[in-house]
């Protein structure tokens, strides 16, 4: 027997984030076996116990499963899109599991894409806590100088506060524009586009090459593979 929160239950089923699912049980909507529950703390099997919502079975936990996705540019991640783009999903046909992505990347941004449905290892790579290295090749218009790169090092004011410390590597240098790059731990929303256009360099291309542990080797745009076990502890090393 496995005995854990109920809204964490809740969160690794799908059904609510953490949040959402103590506003449930507060509710009265929440119930185990037959008892309703309103208080927090209370702990069930989520293997063996009958939880429902709203009067609804919650779904049995399924297995944990890891998808490394290399995700073209021109495809949303997102299960779903109601303007008909393409998204990750139309990438995985053959992943039968109900896999998320870890983090996102920006529609003309291509890269490394973890897929999951382990909802309690997605929550923490993707916590600032827990400092996960993400690394990106990036084309910005304009030549970067050092004095520039040590700005990015030191974080700039963007309007939700300060950038992340980065670390910036110089890759190639052009006439015109700039290779760089950058290694930062934190996903915030568009925070490398953000944080180049602040410097006056806008981001022409962006490509995640390795998150925590994972690169892309041996993958083309629009692949996709399982991780190895040995890929798998690595991940929660980092948690």
């Amino acid at each position: 027997m496995v005995l854990m929160r109920l809204h964490k239950i809740l969160a690794e089923a799908g059904v609510a984030s953490r949040r959402g699912g103590e506003a449930l049980i507060l509710a009265g909507k929440v119930s185990v076996n037959g008892k309703v529950i309103r208080e927090m703390g209370v702990k069930a099997d989520p293997a063996r116990d009958k939880i429902r919502v709203g009067g609804k079975m919650i779904p049995r936990p399924s297995s944990k499963v890891y998808y490394l996705l290399y995700k073209p540019p021109g495809v949303i991640t997102s299960l779903k899109d109601p303007e008909g783009r393409p998204t990750i999903k139309d990438l995985i046909p053959r992943i039968k599991a109900a896999v998320f992505p870890v983090g996102r990347l920006d529609y003309d941004a291509e890269g490394l894409l973890l897929l999951t449905n382990d909802g309690e290892m997605a929550m923490r790579l993707a916590h600032p806590r827990y400092r996960v290295p993400r690394t990106y090749l990036v084309k910005v218009k304009g030549v970067v100088t050092p004095g520039e790169m040590e700005r990015l090092t030191q974080g700039v004011m963007l309007e939700d506060g300060m950038s992340p410390s980065v670390k910036v590597t110089p890759v190639k240098k052009l006439s015109k524009n700039s290779w760089l790059k950058v290694t930062l731990h934190e996903g915030r929303n568009r925070v490398i586009k953000r944080t180049f256009e602040a410097i006056r360099h806008p981001v022409l291309r962006l490509q995640r090459i390795s998150f925590a542990s994972l690169t892309l080797e041996g993958l083309r745009p629009g692949d996709y593979r399982p991780l190895s076990s040995e890929e798998i502890d690595h991940l929660r090393g980092f948690v």
